[in-house]
């Protein structure tokens, strides 16, 4: 059986540190910032750990 493809949108959007965490962005850091307050920016600006649940299946759809 072939190897499974990296789903490379995936990939781009999500990040496994070395203890085997799950990293991504948070949405909403993009556009209309102006109506933001500068505490919700900056807190918008560090990654955050994936939910639980979802782990297993971005491993698997990423290759790690």
């Amino acid at each position: 059986m072939p190897k499974q493809k990296t789903h490379r949108g995936a990939a781009k959007r999500f990040k496994v540190t070395g203890g085997g965490k799950v990293m991504r962005h948070h949405a909403g850091a993009s556009h209309n910032l102006g109506k933001k307050s500068i505490k919700r920016k900056r807190k918008l600006r560090k990654a955050t750990q994936v939910a639980a649940k979802f782990e297993k299946k971005i491993k698997a759809i990423i290759g790690s």
